[in-house]
């Protein structure tokens, strides 16, 4: 007859009588947060639109590069799908020069993935956590950047970025901390979108990219 062991009996245990436990299946873990879901498969492009010269995809990390491909003027990775209302989490290290997120955010009509609108900024040495307003008239909208986001930073790392965005409300946060709010926006629905800057050669990393859509 089989001998039935306890589950609660511990493997050092039934080493000692001789006997074996059996295998229990490790629990799975979810991908992302709950309620949230990605926009980076982690292994290719889909759902995304930009240059193919510039933009790649590296150990589930997507690697934007100017080396060798000097731009005339900023470049991004447009995201297919737009978004009005949610949160946008991501990780981004930066080497060199400038990028930044865009959200809600428009293709600048006859051009090539070119962007205007809100931008949760990043710069080496600056503007990390700042509300940038690209190809607008309001330049810098919130300097996120004057002791908080220098506080917080990751100049050589990986940074978490977590863009909230409800009807007039948007709300940035860089490591944890909240950096930029503004209020009394017009919401709309816009493109997400990664920059690329023209100037010095550059490298921009993204990854865990994940999102949450409010009703």
């Amino acid at each position: 007859m089989r001998d039935t062991i306890s589950l609660s009996m511990t493997r050092r245990d039934a080493l000692t009588l001789g006997l074996s436990l059996p295998v229990l299946a490790a629990p799975v873990l979810a991908a992302v947060e709950q309620g949230f879901r990605p926009l980076f498969d982690g292994k290719t492009l889909n759902g995304w639109d930009g240059n193919p010269e510039l933009w790649s995809v590296k150990d589930g990390v997507i690697v934007g590069s100017t080396e060798g491909h000097p731009l005339k003027g900023n470049t991004f990775l447009i995201s297919k799908d737009k978004f009005q209302d949610f949160e946008l989490r991501l990780d981004i290290k930066l080497r060199n020069h400038n990028s930044g997120v865009q959200f809600r955010s428009e293709r600048v009509p006859d051009s090539d993935w070119v962007i205007r609108g809100l931008q949760a900024d990043a710069a080496e040495g600056n503007w990390w956590g700042s509300i940038y307003d690209e190809k607008g008239k309001r330049g810098v909208i919130v300097n996120g950047w004057k002791g908080k986001g220098e506080t917080v930073v990751k100049a050589d790392g990986w940074n978490q970025y977590s863009i909230w965005c409800k009807g007039g409300d948007i709300k940035v946060t860089l490591n944890g901390l909240v950096t930029s709010e503004l209020h009394g926006e017009e919401p709309k629905s816009g493109v997400i979108a990664l920059q690329l800057h023209a100037g010095p050669p550059m490298v921009a990393e993204f990854r865990n990219i994940r999102i949450q859509e409010f009703k």
